[in-house]
């Protein structure tokens, strides 16, 4: 079964490691990452084509293009 998924986020969230030699995290927000849950830097393209306020961008199952696009209710 299919679900669609509302994501609001347009980067990542940093998890900071409690030991200091350790590397933080970033997890992904956004849900374009081919590596879910981590970040893969997939929404740096939106930087150059941002998404538009109150419009709902469907993604293709790849994450890779917009398939539609609708007035978001």
């Amino acid at each position: 079964m299919a679900r669609m998924i509302r994501l609001e986020a347009t980067g990542p969230h940093k998890v900071e490691a409690k030991d200091t030699a350790e590397k933080p995290v970033f997890i992904c927000q956004c849900g374009l990452s081919k590596k879910l849950p981590f970040c893969d830097g997939s929404h740096k393209p939106l930087r150059e084509t941002p998404e538009e306020p109150g419009t709902l961008y469907v993604y293709d199952r790849e994450r890779a293009r917009v398939v539609e696009t609708k007035p978001d209710a």
